[in-house]
């Protein structure tokens, strides 16, 4: 946990905090949040219930005397708006950016969506095609793909429109990164509402699969292909969604030599075809790398459904995992995972 303290100090976490809390330096309120920010750093859940760590020393890194209560703690969270903390998280993504954890044009895009046990009655959600809807808190991430270090989340009930939520995503990602970037998405984002939205931004570009529809299917397969290699080939053309007059590109992959596999994509970039699928496109899988390495700093949990409270706690594991991130790029290779 010392090892640490360079990375927080370089993002200026203490800084951080204090606005969130709108307290100073000789409050409590930001050495309670400093305190969930290591609990996140440990990936351990509750680490106040854990009375072992009292006699470590742990409470003299958030600056006090003792660990504070799981009730100080609510308390806390649960004064602070949404707003609030997208403001932290914004300025955190600022410090990031400065800091160099952004690299490359390449931004990933992906809802993280974490089972709720909540009593609350809600809309019901699947995240598997094959299991049964379940209740559950959604997350929306923006990740730099050539680092894979997230850049924004915002977070909603079950009830929002992957379409909606991913907008209010890339319109506050692009408060960070403000330079021309293509963004890298699953079949999810494939809607005339994000695309239309997205073709008119002249700073970004949208990059995602087609879906597997039978209109789809058809026009890839009537396509006149342009072999690259052995059993591996592209074609490319227009596309409108229905009743819609913004042509797109879209861009086909035929696989095989003999009983053909198809894949579409749709894109607004007017990059080449061969590097959009054969460089690209690939580096989306950084955000799955993201949620599987960084998951157990609190991004997989969802014990209340109070948005204020679980944005509060997310916001508070972004910033561990950001000096983590420092602490890692300093050591060998063999420790930075």
């Amino acid at each position: 946990m010392l090892l640490l303290i360079p990375g927080l100090l370089k993002l200026g976490a203490w800084d951080i905090l204090k606005g969130w809390t709108g307290k100073q330096d000789m409050d409590i309120e930001p050495r309670i949040a400093l305190q969930l920010v290591n609990e996140s750093a440990l990936c351990v859940n509750r680490v106040r219930r854990k009375s072992s760590l009292n006699h470590q020393g742990f409470q003299l890194l958030n600056g006090m005397g003792r660990l504070v209560s799981d009730e100080q703690v609510h308390l806390l969270l649960n004064s602070h708006t949404m707003e609030d903390t997208y403001n932290m998280m914004l300025n955190l993504g600022i410090q990031r950016k400065l800091s160099g954890h952004y690299q490359g044009d390449l931004i990933a895009i992906d809802p993280h969506r974490i089972i709720s046990h909540s009593k609350r009655v809600m809309a019901t959600k699947k995240k598997n095609p094959d299991v049964p809807s379940q209740k559950m808190l959604q997350t929306f991430f923006s990740v730099s793909a050539e680092t894979g270090q997230p850049i924004m989340a915002t977070m909603s009930s079950t009830g929002m429109p992957t379409t909606k939520a991913s907008l209010d995503l890339i319109g506050t990602t692009g408060q960070i990164i403000k330079a021309p970037s293509l963004l890298i998405a699953d079949k999810e984002h494939f809607t005339n509402d994000l695309f239309e939205s997205v073709s008119n931004n002249r700073n970004i570009d949208l990059l995602t699969p087609a879906l597997n529809s039978q209109r789809i299917k058809k026009i890839l397969t009537t396509l006149e292909y342009n072999t690259l290699r052995a059993g591996f080939a592209i074609a490319e053309t227009d596309f409108y969604f229905d009743s819609q007059n913004t042509k797109y590109r879209l861009i086909a992959e035929r696989f095989g030599e003999k009983g053909y596999r198809y894949g579409g994509f749709l894109t607004t970039s007017s990059v080449d075809a061969q590097t959009l699928l054969c460089e690209k496109y690939d580096k989306r899988w950084s955000v799955e790398e993201f949620f599987r390495f960084e998951n157990d700093m609190g991004l997989n949990r969802a014990s209340t459904m109070n948005l204020n409270i679980r944005y509060a706690n997310l916001s508070m594991a972004m910033l561990a995992q950001a000096a983590t991130y420092e602490l890692r790029k300093n050591m060998t290779s063999e420790y930075s995972k």
